[in-house]
């Protein structure tokens, strides 16, 4: 008898097989069957085809930013040599990572790296889109990481976008932004993190596989706080320049805070090749969500008028109490039509009340 029928055998009649030695049962993928590192559903290989574009453009942004600038100019924003060799050195890692991430999709299949635009001027303006490119990166993959049928996939994928968190971590420090204001990271959906992608790429090899993901209508905060600009040095806690850390007593924004939008209509052709067009499947504009740490927390949109409205920063803790504030850090805000319950494990859920977002919110 095969040992695979000898155990449908044994459960059959209410039998009990053993775990391993010292492991409590349960779990997935904890057998010794062989794990499979390879798309497993259509999901998979579009989530993760997705992750590895974000990879190809994070590789081309560090490059591109350390051949932009002088020395000069990076010194003058307070980054020294062994400052540049980590960002080459982070250009490394996305080597590695667009490599782990081919692999895995088959090199037939998967994407190659592209062309890109770049939306700054300084070296400073370079190292905030970097924080902020980094942030939705690594936010993309942690909304989609627990869906992917392939665990075995996930765990390897899990591996390198703890790694693109340090990344954001360091050009938080280099920006001279306090490096992790928040107790938890957040995830957003694949829709979410592409349409944040797609303004950046120009164009790409008409062998890449076509990305299925929705393109949401722009989003743009009028007054998002501004983190490049330097302030106050002589005022210690309040200095902009790239340190470990600092206790910024002076903060980009606060509960109150009033927030301006304007946003597009659908129907634009965006992405690589202008290929792609943005749509919405959400009502009438009501509401903006905040998506930060655990929560997704929702406030009116007021003084709606066509594309334009306006709203209020939210207060509020993670747990109550003297816990985190959830407004912090780099995070998301997108405008809807609802305001619904969503936790981090069903995210998706809001992508059909989304008229147009998210953008970054600088609020921290």
């Amino acid at each position: 008898m095969k040992i695979t029928t000898f155990i449908s055998s044994l459960l059959g009649l209410g039998v009990l097989v053993s775990a391993a030695p010292y492991t409590p049962s349960g779990g997935l993928g904890t057998n010794s069957t062989p794990p499979v590192y390879q798309p497993l559903s259509d999901f998979d290989f579009q989530s993760i085809n997705l992750a590895l574009n974000q990879e190809w453009i994070e590789l081309d942004l560090f490059h591109y930013g350390l051949a932009r600038f002088s020395v000069a100019e990076f010194e003058a924003a307070g980054l020294n040599a062994e400052d540049r060799f980590l960002i080459e050195f982070m250009a490394d890692q996305e080597v590695g990572h667009a490599q782990l991430l081919t692999n895995i999709l088959g090199p037939e299949r998967a994407a190659k790296q592209c062309t890109y635009r770049y939306p700054f001027q300084t070296v400073r303006e370079f190292v905030d889109f970097c924080q902020k490119l980094t942030r939705f990166g690594e936010s993309g993959v942690y909304g989609f990481l627990e869906h992917l049928d392939s665990r075995a996939s996930a765990q390897l994928l899990l591996q390198s976008i703890t790694t693109e968190a340090r990344q954001q971590m360091i050009f938080r420090q280099f920006e001279g932004l306090f490096p992790m204001p928040v107790w938890f990271e957040a995830g957003i959906t694949q829709s979410m993190a592409w349409t944040l992608l797609a303004p950046y790429i120009v164009s790409c090899p008409a062998s890449n596989p076509k990305i299925e993901w929705q393109n949401f209508p722009a989003l743009n905060i009028t007054n998002n706080p501004n983190a490049t600009a330097y302030f106050n040095l002589s005022v210690i806690g309040n200095e902009t320049t790239p340190a470990i850390t600092h206790n910024r007593s002076e903060p980009l924004s606060y509960p109150g805070r009033e927030v301006f939008f304007t946003w597009e209509t659908p129907g634009k052709q965006v992405g690589y090749n202008n290929s792609f067009t943005t749509n919405t499947t959400a009502g009438d504009p009501k509401f903006v969500a905040w998506i930060s740490q655990l929560n997704t927390t929702f406030t009116e949109l007021m003084d709606i008028n066509n594309q334009s409205g306006k709203t209020y920063q939210p207060g509020g803790t993670v747990f109550g109490g003297n816990s985190s504030p959830i407004v912090n850090g780099t995070m998301f805000v997108a405008i809807t039509d609802a305001n619904l319950t969503i936790t981090p494990a069903n995210i998706s859920m809001l992508n059909s009340h989304i008229v147009a977002g998210p953008a970054l919110y600088q609020s921290g």
